[in-house]
Protein backbone atom coordinates (compact mmCIF):
# COMPACT_ATOMS: atom_id res chain seq x y z
CA UNK A 1 0.00 0.00 0.00
CA UNK A 2 1.42 3.37 -1.06
CA UNK A 3 0.98 5.98 1.93
CA UNK A 4 1.14 9.34 1.58
CA UNK A 5 0.81 11.06 4.92
CA UNK A 6 0.78 15.27 4.52
CA UNK A 7 2.50 16.80 6.72
CA UNK A 8 5.73 15.19 9.25
CA UNK A 9 4.96 17.80 12.43
CA UNK A 10 3.66 15.84 15.74
CA UNK A 11 1.43 13.49 14.49
CA UNK A 12 2.54 12.85 10.71
CA UNK A 13 5.98 12.90 11.85
CA UNK A 14 4.78 9.95 14.48
CA UNK A 15 2.58 7.75 12.88
CA UNK A 16 3.89 8.30 9.58
CA UNK A 17 7.64 7.30 11.07
CA UNK A 18 6.25 4.30 12.69
CA UNK A 19 4.84 3.17 9.56
CA UNK A 20 7.99 3.77 7.61
CA UNK A 21 10.00 2.32 10.95
CA UNK A 22 7.89 -1.07 10.12
CA UNK A 23 8.96 -1.19 6.27
CA UNK A 24 5.47 0.20 4.61
CA UNK A 25 5.68 2.42 1.79
CA UNK A 26 5.26 6.00 3.47
CA UNK A 27 6.18 9.51 1.50
CA UNK A 28 5.83 12.58 3.48
CA UNK A 29 4.42 15.42 1.66
CA UNK A 30 6.24 18.74 3.66
CA UNK A 31 6.92 22.44 2.45
CA UNK A 32 10.39 23.54 1.88
CA UNK A 33 11.70 23.83 4.83
CA UNK A 34 10.26 20.49 6.70
CA UNK A 35 11.68 18.61 3.94
CA UNK A 36 15.58 20.97 4.25
CA UNK A 37 15.18 19.78 7.92
CA UNK A 38 14.43 15.98 7.25
CA UNK A 39 17.19 15.64 4.38
CA UNK A 40 19.77 17.27 7.46
CA UNK A 41 19.05 15.81 10.03
CA UNK A 42 16.57 12.86 9.04
CA UNK A 43 13.09 11.69 11.35
CA UNK A 44 13.47 11.28 15.13
CA UNK A 45 10.77 10.05 16.99
CA UNK A 46 11.55 10.37 20.66
CA UNK A 47 9.29 8.07 22.57
CA UNK A 48 8.72 5.85 25.57
CA UNK A 49 7.84 3.12 23.33
CA UNK A 50 10.77 3.81 21.82
CA UNK A 51 13.09 6.06 19.89
CA UNK A 52 13.45 6.09 16.19
CA UNK A 53 16.01 7.76 13.73
CA UNK A 54 15.31 7.46 10.14
CA UNK A 55 17.42 9.15 7.61
CA UNK A 56 16.25 10.71 4.94
CA UNK A 57 12.76 10.03 4.77
CA UNK A 58 10.79 9.78 1.54
CA UNK A 59 9.36 13.43 1.15
CA UNK A 60 8.21 15.55 -1.68
CA UNK A 61 6.66 18.83 -2.38
CA UNK A 62 2.82 19.27 -3.68
CA UNK A 63 3.81 20.24 -7.04
CA UNK A 64 6.09 16.51 -7.07
CA UNK A 65 3.26 14.40 -6.84
CA UNK A 66 3.52 12.27 -9.98
CA UNK A 67 0.73 9.65 -9.42
CA UNK A 68 -2.06 8.76 -7.12
CA UNK A 69 -1.31 6.90 -3.30
CA UNK A 70 -3.48 3.91 -1.47
CA UNK A 71 -4.04 6.36 1.48
CA UNK A 72 -3.63 9.83 2.04
CA UNK A 73 -3.63 10.36 6.19
CA UNK A 74 -3.82 13.77 6.77
CA UNK A 75 -3.44 15.69 10.25
CA UNK A 76 -3.09 19.57 10.07
CA UNK A 77 -4.09 22.56 12.00
CA UNK A 78 -8.22 22.72 11.28
CA UNK A 79 -7.47 26.74 9.48
CA UNK A 80 -4.69 25.08 7.89
CA UNK A 81 -7.45 22.51 5.76
CA UNK A 82 -7.98 24.92 2.71
CA UNK A 83 -4.22 25.09 1.58
CA UNK A 84 -3.76 21.36 2.67
CA UNK A 85 -6.68 20.16 0.26
CA UNK A 86 -4.89 22.04 -2.45
CA UNK A 87 -1.75 20.41 -1.59
CA UNK A 88 -2.80 16.97 -1.56
CA UNK A 89 -5.00 16.59 -4.37
CA UNK A 90 -2.96 15.51 -7.29
CA UNK A 91 -2.77 12.54 -4.97
CA UNK A 92 -6.02 11.49 -4.91
CA UNK A 93 -7.22 9.06 -7.54
CA UNK A 94 -9.85 7.19 -8.46
CA UNK A 95 -9.09 4.11 -5.13
CA UNK A 96 -7.88 6.79 -2.92
CA UNK A 97 -8.86 6.79 0.21
CA UNK A 98 -8.41 9.80 2.42
CA UNK A 99 -7.74 9.27 6.13
CA UNK A 100 -7.65 12.55 8.07
CA UNK A 101 -6.71 13.23 11.58
CA UNK A 102 -8.05 16.25 12.75
CA UNK A 103 -10.48 16.67 15.57
CA UNK A 104 -14.28 17.73 15.62
CA UNK A 105 -16.33 17.26 12.35
CA UNK A 106 -16.56 19.86 10.18
CA UNK A 107 -13.62 18.92 7.71
CA UNK A 108 -15.47 15.30 6.63
CA UNK A 109 -18.20 17.76 5.46
CA UNK A 110 -15.19 19.39 3.46
CA UNK A 111 -13.76 16.65 2.46
CA UNK A 112 -16.86 15.09 1.17
CA UNK A 113 -18.02 18.09 -0.65
CA UNK A 114 -14.18 18.08 -2.30
CA UNK A 115 -13.50 14.41 -3.35
CA UNK A 116 -16.85 12.80 -2.79
CA UNK A 117 -18.39 10.48 0.29
CA UNK A 118 -17.10 7.38 -0.47
CA UNK A 119 -13.09 8.71 -0.82
CA UNK A 120 -13.63 9.55 2.95
CA UNK A 121 -12.78 7.89 5.77
CA UNK A 122 -13.30 8.89 9.60
CA UNK A 123 -10.31 8.93 11.82
CA UNK A 124 -8.67 9.96 15.06
CA UNK A 125 -5.12 10.02 16.94
CA UNK A 126 -5.39 9.88 20.85
CA UNK A 127 -1.40 10.69 21.40
CA UNK A 128 0.48 13.57 23.04
CA UNK A 129 3.34 14.82 20.36
CA UNK A 130 4.93 17.76 20.13
CA UNK A 131 7.99 19.00 17.64
CA UNK A 132 10.80 20.02 19.59
CA UNK A 133 13.31 23.39 18.26
CA UNK A 134 15.67 20.92 16.05
CA UNK A 135 12.31 19.01 14.49
CA UNK A 136 12.35 15.79 16.37
CA UNK A 137 9.10 14.27 17.40
CA UNK A 138 8.37 14.32 21.05
CA UNK A 139 6.23 11.40 21.85
CA UNK A 140 5.07 12.81 25.82
CA UNK A 141 2.59 10.09 27.41
CA UNK A 142 2.05 6.71 26.75
CA UNK A 143 -1.21 6.94 24.56
CA UNK A 144 -0.51 6.39 20.52
CA UNK A 145 -3.86 4.80 18.90
CA UNK A 146 -4.54 5.73 15.26
CA UNK A 147 -8.51 4.82 15.18
CA UNK A 148 -9.94 4.58 11.45
CA UNK A 149 -12.91 3.10 9.43
CA UNK A 150 -16.47 3.80 7.52
CA UNK A 151 -18.45 7.02 8.03
CA UNK A 152 -21.90 4.67 7.17
CA UNK A 153 -19.87 1.70 9.80
CA UNK A 154 -19.47 -0.99 7.10
CA UNK A 155 -16.39 -2.98 7.51
CA UNK A 156 -14.95 -2.73 3.95
CA UNK A 157 -11.96 -4.44 1.74
CA UNK A 158 -9.81 -1.14 2.29
CA UNK A 159 -10.65 -0.84 6.28
CA UNK A 160 -9.19 -4.14 6.29
CA UNK A 161 -6.05 -3.70 4.01
CA UNK A 162 -5.20 -0.40 6.47
CA UNK A 163 -5.58 -2.80 9.32
CA UNK A 164 -3.16 -4.77 7.71
CA UNK A 165 -0.74 -2.75 6.73
CA UNK A 166 -0.65 -0.61 10.13
CA UNK A 167 -0.59 -3.98 12.18
CA UNK A 168 3.18 -4.29 12.50
CA UNK A 169 3.82 -0.63 13.38
CA UNK A 170 4.72 0.30 16.76
CA UNK A 171 1.22 1.85 17.97
CA UNK A 172 -2.17 0.76 18.63
CA UNK A 173 -3.98 0.67 15.37
CA UNK A 174 -7.75 0.27 15.71
CA UNK A 175 -10.49 -0.18 12.72
CA UNK A 176 -13.81 0.70 14.23
CA UNK A 177 -17.35 -0.13 12.83
CA UNK A 178 -18.16 2.83 15.09
CA UNK A 179 -15.99 5.57 13.87
CA UNK A 180 -18.24 8.46 14.43
CA UNK A 181 -19.52 7.39 17.91
CA UNK A 182 -15.82 7.53 18.57
CA UNK A 183 -15.25 11.23 16.96
CA UNK A 184 -18.00 12.58 18.80
CA UNK A 185 -16.74 11.19 22.08
CA UNK A 186 -13.13 12.88 21.81
CA UNK A 187 -15.05 15.83 20.46
CA UNK A 188 -17.03 15.87 23.91
CA UNK A 189 -13.72 15.49 25.81
CA UNK A 190 -11.67 18.23 23.58
CA UNK A 191 -14.21 21.23 23.79
CA UNK A 192 -14.82 20.86 27.20
CA UNK A 193 -11.10 20.73 28.22
CA UNK A 194 -10.88 23.48 25.80
CA UNK A 195 -13.45 25.40 27.04
CA UNK A 196 -12.47 25.03 30.53
CA UNK A 197 -8.94 25.94 30.22
CA UNK A 198 -9.33 28.49 27.95
CA UNK A 199 -12.09 30.31 29.63
CA UNK A 200 -10.40 30.40 32.92
CA UNK A 201 -6.91 30.38 31.58
CA UNK A 202 -5.52 27.93 33.83
CA UNK A 203 -4.66 24.19 33.99
CA UNK A 204 -7.20 21.96 35.58
CA UNK A 205 -5.56 21.45 38.38
CA UNK A 206 -5.18 25.59 39.10
CA UNK A 207 -9.58 24.92 37.92
CA UNK A 208 -9.60 22.13 40.88
CA UNK A 209 -7.46 24.22 43.21
CA UNK A 210 -9.96 26.98 43.37
CA UNK A 211 -12.84 25.11 43.70
CA UNK A 212 -13.96 25.57 39.92
CA UNK A 213 -14.31 22.08 39.25
CA UNK A 214 -18.12 22.13 38.72
CA UNK A 215 -17.65 24.92 35.98
CA UNK A 216 -15.87 21.79 34.12
CA UNK A 217 -18.45 19.55 34.67
CA UNK A 218 -21.17 21.53 33.22
CA UNK A 219 -19.19 22.19 29.94
CA UNK A 220 -18.75 18.41 30.00
CA UNK A 221 -22.79 18.40 30.29
CA UNK A 222 -23.51 20.96 27.82
CA UNK A 223 -21.35 19.43 25.23
CA UNK A 224 -22.78 16.14 26.10
CA UNK A 225 -26.49 17.12 25.55
CA UNK A 226 -25.17 18.36 22.27
CA UNK A 227 -23.67 15.28 20.91
CA UNK A 228 -26.60 13.33 22.24
CA UNK A 229 -28.64 15.56 20.14
CA UNK A 230 -26.90 14.77 17.41
CA UNK A 231 -27.62 11.13 18.00
CA UNK A 232 -23.95 10.09 19.76
CA UNK A 233 -24.59 10.24 23.29
CA UNK A 234 -20.97 9.97 24.95
CA UNK A 235 -21.06 6.18 26.65
CA UNK A 236 -20.49 6.04 30.22
CA UNK A 237 -16.90 4.93 29.66
CA UNK A 238 -16.55 7.89 27.73
CA UNK A 239 -17.67 10.28 30.59
CA UNK A 240 -15.91 8.66 32.96
CA UNK A 241 -12.78 9.03 31.25
CA UNK A 242 -13.57 12.67 30.83
CA UNK A 243 -14.59 13.61 34.43
CA UNK A 244 -11.51 12.16 35.64
CA UNK A 245 -9.32 14.36 33.29
CA UNK A 246 -10.89 17.35 33.89
CA UNK A 247 -11.56 17.27 38.37
CA UNK A 248 -7.71 15.87 38.65
CA UNK A 249 -6.48 17.40 41.63
CA UNK A 250 -2.56 18.75 40.79
CA UNK A 251 -3.09 18.11 36.93
CA UNK A 252 -1.13 20.41 34.84
CA UNK A 253 -2.88 19.42 32.01
CA UNK A 254 -3.91 22.53 29.84
CA UNK A 255 -5.95 22.40 26.23
CA UNK A 256 -3.67 23.24 23.42
CA UNK A 257 -5.69 25.69 22.34
CA UNK A 258 -4.66 27.35 25.11
CA UNK A 259 -1.66 26.96 24.70
CA UNK A 260 -2.05 28.49 21.25
CA UNK A 261 -3.73 31.71 23.04
CA UNK A 262 -0.77 32.36 25.18
CA UNK A 263 2.21 32.32 22.57
CA UNK A 264 0.12 34.64 20.07
CA UNK A 265 -1.11 32.08 17.55
CA UNK A 266 -4.22 31.43 15.62
CA UNK A 267 -6.38 28.52 17.66
CA UNK A 268 -8.72 25.73 16.56
CA UNK A 269 -11.61 27.81 17.92
CA UNK A 270 -14.05 27.58 15.37
CA UNK A 271 -13.77 24.13 14.26
CA UNK A 272 -13.76 22.84 17.86
CA UNK A 273 -15.98 25.24 20.01
CA UNK A 274 -17.64 27.46 17.02
CA UNK A 275 -18.99 23.85 15.20
CA UNK A 276 -20.14 22.18 18.06
CA UNK A 277 -22.63 25.07 18.96
CA UNK A 278 -23.47 24.87 15.16
CA UNK A 279 -24.59 21.41 15.27
CA UNK A 280 -26.39 22.21 19.01
CA UNK A 281 -28.42 25.07 17.69
CA UNK A 282 -31.96 23.76 18.48
CA UNK A 283 -30.78 22.90 22.05
CA UNK A 284 -28.88 26.67 22.89
CA UNK A 285 -31.50 27.10 25.83
CA UNK A 286 -29.31 24.86 28.45
CA UNK A 287 -26.20 26.02 26.90
CA UNK A 288 -24.81 28.70 28.74
CA UNK A 289 -21.05 28.36 29.44
CA UNK A 290 -19.90 27.01 25.75
CA UNK A 291 -21.09 30.14 24.30
CA UNK A 292 -19.35 31.81 26.65
CA UNK A 293 -15.94 29.93 25.81
CA UNK A 294 -16.60 30.53 21.87
CA UNK A 295 -17.12 34.10 22.42
CA UNK A 296 -14.03 34.88 24.75
CA UNK A 297 -11.91 32.91 21.65
CA UNK A 298 -13.88 34.71 19.10
CA UNK A 299 -12.69 38.02 21.08
CA UNK A 300 -8.95 36.92 21.12
CA UNK A 301 -9.03 36.06 17.55
CA UNK A 302 -10.35 39.55 16.75
CA UNK A 303 -7.53 41.10 19.06
CA UNK A 304 -4.87 39.41 17.52
CA UNK A 305 -6.16 39.96 13.31
CA UNK A 306 -5.92 43.96 14.92
CA UNK A 307 -2.83 43.54 16.22
CA UNK A 308 -1.18 41.91 13.19
CA UNK A 309 -2.90 44.74 10.84
CA UNK A 310 -1.61 47.41 13.34
CA UNK A 311 2.02 46.21 12.95
CA UNK A 312 2.28 45.66 9.01
CA UNK A 313 2.46 49.78 8.60
CA UNK A 314 5.17 49.83 10.99
CA UNK A 315 6.68 46.53 8.95
CA UNK A 316 6.64 48.38 5.60
CA UNK A 317 7.78 51.88 6.98
CA UNK A 318 10.74 49.93 8.28
CA UNK A 319 11.67 47.97 5.55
Amino acid sequence: MRILVVGAGALGGYFGGRLLQAGEDVTFLVRPRRAAQLVASGLVIRSAAGDVVLPSPPALLSHQIKSPYDLVVVGCKAYELEATITSFAPAVGPETAILPLLNGLRHLDRLTERFGYGKVLGGLGVISAALDESGDVLHLSRDHTLAFGELDGVRSPRVDAIAASFSQAQFDSQPSDRILQAMWEKWVHIATLASATSLMRASVGDIVQAGAQDVALELLNECSRIAAHNGFPPSHEALGRTRATITAPGSTLTASLLKDIERGAPTEGDHILGDFLRRGRWSTSDTVLLPLAYAQLRSYEARRARDIAEAAPAHRLAA
